[in-house]
């Protein structure tokens, strides 16, 4: 005969499980956002750059 806290142990394993796979799913999405927006700031400084060196550039 199994005890109450032998049977609980799956469903608190699975349980586990399903949050962890759940919160990593969260996680990827987030790193994913945070990629795009570091792209977009990149982009941005490269931008700036360009047109502070057209600006400071004796040859313009």
């Amino acid at each position: 005969m199994t005890s109450r806290r032998d049977s609980a142990e799956p469903s608190d394993a699975a349980t586990a499980s399903a949050f962890l796979s759940a919160e990593a799913a969260l996680l990827e999405a987030r790193i994913h956002m945070l990629q795009e927006a570091i792209d977009d700031v990149d982009a941005r400084i490269k931008a700036v750059a360009a047109s502070l060196h057209r600006l400071t550039s004796p040859y313009s």
